[in-house]
């Protein structure tokens, strides 16, 4: 029984971190319709950015934040710079899928050229001890991951309900000819659309780096197959149902560790996936974002 309820309280913070990240990808892919394979590499890019500066200063607050602009930057230029002119071009959806494999595998050597390809951790994991909430054990830094990734889901629903920023990315999202003949300048909230989820990314990419012991240029790559795996339990391009899918995927390969090796998470990922999509083919909530909260 301790180790179900052990198993459980990983499971919240995988699904913390899970939330962060999917919901910025799926983001990304409901404005721009891009299936961005470079998203993970972002979140590592941003991690090691932050770990230098936790290095230097022993902020790790500080390195949040920097984290944070990192993530939002970096994807804002990926999206100009490399993406848009493919997509100007004609470029179709497959097309777009190997460019950013590409900028994946771009973005990892330029963090192995600038960082190395050895472990590194932050200063915060050094003679940490556990907290008790709610029956579950945490350490500082877990709580932090749990708590901020509830702030950052909060400030997302609030933004896509409740902003003219947010009507303004779900009118783009539905039909961005139409968006921009009714005055919406579909092309800056583009650009405000990556910037959000590269800041997802961001935080996710650091929030990863706490959770584990270590990292390296190579760590956070392995978590895209969760990410992608929460995106579409969800609904592809629907933040909601990707926070949902977060919540069932992060839960549920915590708990089948108990039983299962670890090593296999991604297997119970997509098995999970596989079943539900067999009962709801086009995800949890369905649809894209867009036409959901239009209608809402």
């Amino acid at each position: 029984m301790n180790a179900a309820v052990e198993a459980l309280g990983f499971g919240i913070v995988t699904a913390s971190i899970l939330a962060l990240a999917s919901v910025g990808f799926t983001l990304q892919f409901g404005i721009t319709n891009i299936f961005n394979l470079a998203f993970a590499n972002v979140m590592g890019l941003a991690a090691f950015a932050a770990y230098s500066l936790d290095t230097w200063t022993n902020d790790i607050w500080l390195a949040v934040v920097v984290a944070v602009f990192v993530g939002a930057a970096v994807s804002l230029i990926v999206n100009r710079l490399l993406l848009q002119p493919f997509i100007r071009r004609g470029q179709g959806a497959f097309g777009m899928i190997i460019v950013t494999f590409a900028i994946s595998l771009l973005i990892q050597y330029a963090t192995v050229l600038v960082w190395g390809d050895g472990q590194v951790s932050y200063t915060i994991q050094q003679g940490v001890g556990g907290k008790r909430l709610l029956g579950f054990v945490f350490t500082p830094a877990q709580l932090v991951i749990v708590g901020g990734a509830v702030i950052a889901m909060g400030s997302m629903h609030l933004l896509l309900r409740h902003t003219k920023l947010g009507k303004a990315m779900r009118a783009t999202a539905v039909n961005p000819a139409l968006a921009g003949n009714c005055g919406i300048r579909t092309k800056r909230v583009v650009d405000v659309a990556w910037a959000v989820s590269g800041a997802l990314a961001g935080a996710a990419g650091i929030a990863f780096g706490l959770d584990t012991a270590s990292f390296s240029a190579y760590t956070h790559q392995g978590l895209l197959v969760l990410i992608v795996a929460a995106a579409v339990l969800g609904g592809i391009g629907q933040p909601y149902g990707a926070m949902a899918g977060a919540l069932v995927i992060g839960i549920s390969v915590e708990l089948s560790a108990l039983w299962i090796n670890s090593a296999y998470n991604d297997v119970i990922a997509f098995a999970i996936l596989g079943v539900i999509l067999l009962v709801r083919p086009r995800g949890l909530f369905g649809g894209t974002f867009s036409t959901q909260e239009m209608s809402a």
